[in-house]
């Protein structure tokens, strides 16, 4: 998985997301959720080939996190040639099946 660099600027990931499938995966450190997520995330990345995943870590990007209006984490937004396509955004621990599910519905 891709880390964006610390304090990205909104242009430049806008650069980074304009062709193909991208997924975002909002996440912080001190987060419990996330850190309950994030030992799957190599499976769902091997199950979502045609995804590029993007981990966001939401306070070295607090900018980015505002614009998308990401207030909870662990979450996700994916895009498809820079246009959002769907989002799996709140404050509630995500399982697997769920992060799955949100991208088979996609």
């Amino acid at each position: 998985m891709q880390t964006l660099s610390k304090e990205t600027t909104m242009e430049q990931l806008t650069q980074e997301i304009s062709s193909g499938k991208t997924m975002l995966f909002f996440t912080a450190g001190w987060c419990p959720d996330c850190r309950f997520i994030k030992p799957f995330m190599p499976e769902i990345e091997e199950e979502f080939k045609d995804y590029k995943f993007i981990e966001v870590d939401r306070d070295d990007n607090m900018d980015l996190a505002i614009e998308f209006n990401i207030f909870g984490i662990p979450s996700f937004i994916a895009f498809e040639n820079g246009k959002e396509i769907g989002r799996y955004v709140n404050k509630d621990r995500k399982t697997k099946a769920q992060v799955e599910d949100f991208i088979n519905n996609l």
